[in-house]
């Protein structure tokens, strides 16, 4: 098992802000499989709309093995749970499954350029249905994060961390 702690849980819910600040807690470096992909290969909706989900999960998946060899905090895309290539990969890995019950989601998913929110909300919903057994199936704890500061959960995660040594 890696020293990584990673993070999975729907659209919107936070883990790119929650793996920042808990990296920083942690003194580890902090990496986002999202944001590796749109640094080397350009923003997520033109992958989608040039070359198709497919091709976008192949990259992610790529981006995913790689980053949870190293000894740091990986923040992952909604979808990363998907594959199951994926789900294989994690079941090895301290993974925290951030859910919600999805009441703030609506103002937190506005700005974004989600390819697969075409109907914002509702589309958000069903997506996140559709993937909620298979973050339960690899996560080693789940954190419900609707009624919590981010700083919270921040350190419940870190509280898990030092006690798993």
């Amino acid at each position: 098992m890696s020293t990584a702690v990673v993070l999975v849980g729907p659209m919107g819910v936070g883990k790119t802000t929650i793996g920042k600040k808990l990296a920083k807690q942690l003194g580890k470096p902090f990496l986002d499989t999202d944001k590796e992909i749109v640094k080397q290969h350009g923003a997520i909706s033109k992958i989608f709309e040039k070359s198709g989900e497919q091709h976008f999960r192949a990259l992610e998946s790529e981006f995913l093995l790689s980053a949870i060899a190293s000894d740091s905090v990986v923040a992952t895309g909604g979808g990363v749970v998907t594959q199951e290539r994926n789900r294989d990969a994690l079941k090895n890995q301290f993974v925290i499954y951030l859910s919600t019950n999805g009441r703030h989601m609506a103002s937190r998913l506005l700005a974004g350029k989600r390819p697969l929110l075409k109907n914002g909300i509702a589309d958000w919903k069903r997506i996140y249905e559709e993937r909620k057994p298979l973050y339960e199936e690899v996560a080693t704890v789940e954190i419900e994060t609707s009624s919590k500061a981010l700083n919270t959960v921040v350190l419940e995660i870190v509280e898990l961390v030092n006690r798993r040594g």
